[in-house]
């Protein structure tokens, strides 16, 4: 099985290791008209593009070889481009967004007084709760819709634009295209997808960039992006990190849970590993052979189950991959 993931992790370096600049053009998927202005990026960077009138993109992609391609537009689903190969043109088909939830015009005072409540759940679990989320800002909170008058368990909300996010605390502004957010009030669990893009930086020409830098580098400690980091340098120990088991609690060593194809590794184990940081835990349980990770702190998301500590970190507490602690 091991020696079956390895071919294929080579195979899929094979294609990745030398792309540079790729092309492509984003259509309708029905009509096939040319969809302009649809956002082409890595997901959580500020590396990315937009399409031209007739569709048409153009991105230099060498600084994230091995990454899945992120496309979206308003009114459509998101897609991806994966295991990208330069020269190819890309033809990348989205389909339109079908909406379950109908737009309500917010007029009664008791309709307008649920939208705030719902508005309120849907930001601490959305943006979280920590010091960071208190300084968070969705500028276009109207483009929020919720089922207002269906599914009383479970919360849904959906916007049909881009949401804009000031985040003061960090001095950043983001776009993040929603695709799903629900929040099941009968267990308080809450589930939510969609894409990141990192606009600005606002840091270097605030009067408060030195304290920026400190909640920066705050938020960085302990993150799942120091973790991985910290595993690609294989300092797992110097940056304070212990990894066990979660069952037998039996320290786990770096050659057993990273995989390494060239300049590229992956980060998998059979069983359920426990993460400790200054005392706060988190548990990592795998769903597939392995998940590719890398030096900036990138890993893919779908093969891991986060709990504990690091499940808790939300938008408000994003930083961007091109991000490095002083």
């Amino acid at each position: 099985m091991k020696k079956a993931f390895l071919f294929l992790l080579f195979f899929l370096f094979a294609f990745t290791a030398n792309s540079q600049v790729i092309r492509g053009r984003v259509l309708d998927q029905k009509t096939r008209e040319p969809i302009d202005f649809a956002s082409v990026f890595f997901n959580g960077t500020f590396h990315g593009t937009t399409t031209a009138e007739d569709g048409s993109f153009e991105l230099d992609v060498t600084p994230y070889a091995g990454r899945t391609l992120q496309i979206s537009a308003m009114g459509y689903n998101s897609s991806a481009l994966k295991s990208l190969i330069e020269g190819e043109l890309y033809e990348v088909l989205l389909e339109r967004a079908l909406y379950e939830i109908s737009e309500v015009s917010v007029e009664s005072k008791s309709l307008e007084k649920k939208r705030k409540a719902f508005m309120r759940i849907f930001k601490d679990e959305f943006l979280g709760l920590t010091k960071n989320a208190g300084d968070c800002y969705i500028l276009n909170e109207k483009d929020i819709t919720f089922n207002y008058h269906t599914n009383k368990d479970t919360l849904r909300a959906l916007s049909r634009k881009p949401l804009i996010i000031l985040n003061k605390s960090l001095g950043y502004q983001i776009t993040y295209h929603l695709d799903k957010f629900e929040y099941d009030r009968k267990n308080n669990t809450t589930f939510f997808t969609g894409n990141i893009i990192f606009n600005m930086d606002l840091a270097p020409g605030s009067e408060n960039r030195t304290k920026i830098e400190k909640r920066r580098m705050k938020t960085y400690t302990g993150s799942c992006k120091h973790f991985f980091s910290a595993l690609w340098k294989n300092e797992l120990s110097v940056e304070g990190f212990q990894v066990h088991e979660k069952q037998s609690l039996q320290p786990v060593e770096y050659e057993e849970m990273v995989v390494s194809i060239s300049a590229m590794k992956y980060f998998s184990y059979p069983r359920d590993l426990e993460i400790s940081y200054n005392h706060f835990l988190s548990t990592v349980s795998f769903r597939g052979p392995g998940s590719y990770f890398a030096l900036d702190g990138f890993f893919e998301p779908e093969g891991i189950l986060w709990y504990g500590t690091m499940s808790l970190d939300r938008i408000a507490d994003w930083l961007p991959y091109e991000y490095t602690p002083n």
